[in-house]
């Protein structure tokens, strides 16, 4: 597979003036970048990003700011794939990668979708816990059942307007609670792009890695992109559409980025500050009330509901996608296939919810379980958008290759770390 260093006259990335980028047809093209950002907004990120800041104020803010750069990129090339070529990650990697590797790559990514739909379903659960006082399995059963519901009625745009409403509250919630805590925003500034890392925080950071840049939605978003009218064989169309995608992407995971460093500035000035470790949501949730009073702790409660939901929506509709374009079916959220693909992601993780005794633990692990997949979700990517052969005149440029591979090395390196840590290196 080789690289194209120059792409059509003009570049995929040429002319970005805001004259041209931000006009009302650009309204038509917003969406799919949202109903994947939901994806690193979700329970995981509460638990991971609750976790760094408690234990260790501001300074793993940088993991939020480098992870969400390399999301960038990679959802766009994940999207950028699916218009190009009209098939999702999946479909691709079926296509043109051997039938044993394709079992290892589709294996890995169901499962961790699986993961994935654990952590959302576990939050939708503990935010109905902390609002109506429900024990936790009736809140997962309950939750559960309703996103099931939700993903076997609505269409894709349908849930991307209620999706756009859940972020909208959970961005609100948190605004609010950002005013009433009174972070030291100096610090915080700094931790978000000064590193920082050692042997006590490296679990933690790879989990916030993992709960940021979730290989289910790079398969998700390649197949989700392709609802939009972005049909054009006029190439000065085509790079129009492309240049609609990537400000939909920038756009949605610059939110993200917000939202995200909020939890963790939220958690240090409240927690850390107060010397409380943070080791479960409800304890946050009921800490919050005698600490920052009880509006944060409702919030609070009412941000991790619609985050729990609107993710839990988007993890199965990933697993469907994942699961029926593995085996070569059709991807329709109406079709039986897709629909066993969603079951096969849900009901493992509600029957984990149900059983499992350490729930803040098995959330952290489940957000290590996904950054450990991210390679093979990424190496694929990778190599499909590099080669001409796929993509035809839109495969990568040089610097687009070259910042792929910086970025498959830093996730390598930091898998790499953990697994020292695991048998006890220290560094």
């Amino acid at each position: 597979m080789g690289t194209n260093p120059s792409h059509i006259p003009g570049g995929r990335f040429s002319d970005l003036s805001f004259s041209r980028l931000f006009n009302r047809e650009l309204l038509k093209y917003l969406g799919p970048g949202i109903l994947v950002t939901v994806g690193f907004i979700d329970p995981g990120n509460w638990a991971t990003n609750i976790a760094a800041g408690s234990e260790f104020n501001y300074s793993l803010l940088w993991v939020i700011t480098l992870s969400t750069l390399m999301l960038i990129l990679l959802q766009h090339m994940a999207a950028h794939l699916g218009i190009v070529t009209g098939e999702c990650l999946a479909e691709a990697c079926r296509r043109w990668f051997p039938g044993k590797l394709n079992i290892w790559l589709g294996g890995t990514i169901v499962v961790a979708c699986m993961a994935t739909a654990l952590a959302e379903f576990l939050g939708a659960a503990y935010g109905c816990t902390i609002l109506f006082g429900w024990p936790l399995w009736l809140s997962g059963i309950l939750s559960g059942s309703l996103v099931l519901a939700l993903v076997a009625v609505q269409k894709y745009e349908q849930i991307e307007h209620l999706i756009i409403g859940f972020v909208s509250i959970i961005a609100f919630c948190y605004l609010l609670e950002l005013w009433m805590v009174k972070p030291d925003w100096a610090m915080a500034a700094r931790s978000a792009v000064v590193p920082e890392l050692g042997s006590k925080t490296i679990l933690i950071a790879m989990a916030m890695l993992g709960a940021v840049v979730m290989p289910h939605n790079l398969y998700l978003h390649s197949e989700v992109i392709q609802k939009r009218n972005w049909v054009a064989t006029d190439p000065r169309r085509k790079r129009q559409l492309l240049r609609y995608e990537f400000l939909d992407t920038l756009l949605a995971m610059g939110a993200g980025w917000l939202i995200n460093c909020a939890m963790i500035v939220v958690a240090a000035a409240v927690f850390f500050r107060s010397g409380v470790v943070v080791s479960d949501i409800l304890q946050a949730a009921q800490t919050l009330r005698p600490l920052a009073g009880d509006m944060a702790r409702l919030l609070f409660g009412v941000a991790l509901l619609c985050a729990g939901l609107s993710s839990s929506i988007t993890a199965c509709l990933a697993g469907g996608t994942v699961f029926t374009g593995f085996l070569g079916k059709e991807i329709d959220p109406q079709k039986v296939w897709f629909r066993a693909g969603v079951l096969l992601t849900a009901l493992p993780a509600i029957l984990v919810l149900v059983l499992t005794k350490d729930v803040f633990k098995t959330l952290i692990w489940s957000q290590v379980a996904l950054s450990m997949q991210l390679p093979f979700t990424v190496i694929p990517l990778i190599l499909l958008t590099r080669s001409r052969k796929v993509m035809g005149e839109y495969a990568n440029s040089g610097l687009e290759n070259l910042l792929l591979y910086a970025v498959g090395g830093i996730i390598l390196l930091l898998n790499g770390l953990l697994i020292l840590d695991f048998f006890g290196v220290k560094f």
